[in-house]
């Protein structure tokens, strides 16, 4: 199984969803989850301490010359179940790696979710398009909702982060992006303030792991 979660436009709660997903999935898959972090706030989210040593942005940079289990050397266990694999430091440059990294995570035995935050880059954009579930996360925003119909990139399925007070619903983003809408995450802030606390991977908030439990 291999996910990515995006946003087509930022403070969407992209990062948030992305880890909760791979929380939940990390509980029921019996090979574990990997979680791929393009945008750097995953170990915020979670909790953990940033990890020492290369991460992605090295990988990518190292090209060719990256030993076959590159990618494996720089795999992090933050939680039973879940593997990281951090951003590091640099760009995420190389894109001429970006189907190489794609297939080499297609190719896992795990399931691998990515956070690609905004497509905003070439790499993010190739690893959006090549996963098997590719999840739009989205608010019941006008403006959010204007970025995703122009969005380069169709994505397979939608989740959208509920919000009070909107004009618009669920049923209104399925309707204008013509994708079902596959976990609905209300606004809570018990989700914040355990993200807030660092406590996101040891007390998931209930209502998300309902919500998210059968996204992919």
């Amino acid at each position: 199984m291999f996910v990515s979660c995006w946003s087509a436009k930022g403070g969407s709660g992209t990062t948030v969803v992305a880890v909760s997903l791979a929380l939940v999935l990390a509980r029921h898959r019996p090979d574990g989850v990997l979680f791929v972090d393009t945008r750097g706030d995953a170990p915020a989210v979670l909790g953990v301490p940033e990890p020492d040593g290369p991460g992605l942005a090295d990988w990518l940079a190292a090209g060719s010359e990256v030993p076959a289990d590159g990618l494996a050397r720089i795999q992090h266990g933050i939680a039973p179940g879940l593997a990281l694999i951090a951003r590091g430091d640099g760009p995420l440059g190389r894109p001429d790696r970006a189907e190489v990294l794609a297939a080499v995570l297609a190719a896992d035995r795990r399931a691998v979710v990515v956070d690609c935050g905004r497509l905003d880059l070439e790499v993010t954009r190739v690893l959006a398009a090549s996963s098997v579930h590719s999840l739009l996360v989205t608010r019941p925003c006008y403006l959010a909702l204007r970025r995703a119909v122009a969005s380069p990139l169709q994505p397979s399925a939608l989740v959208v982060v509920d919000e009070p007070g909107r004009a618009l619903s669920a049923a209104d983003v399925e309707e204008v992006l013509g994708v079902p809408v596959v976990a609905r995450v209300p606004y809570d802030p018990v989700v914040a303030r355990a993200v807030d606390a660092g406590l996101l991977a040891s007390r998931l908030p209930r209502g998300l792991e309902r919500a998210l439990r059968h996204a992919a």
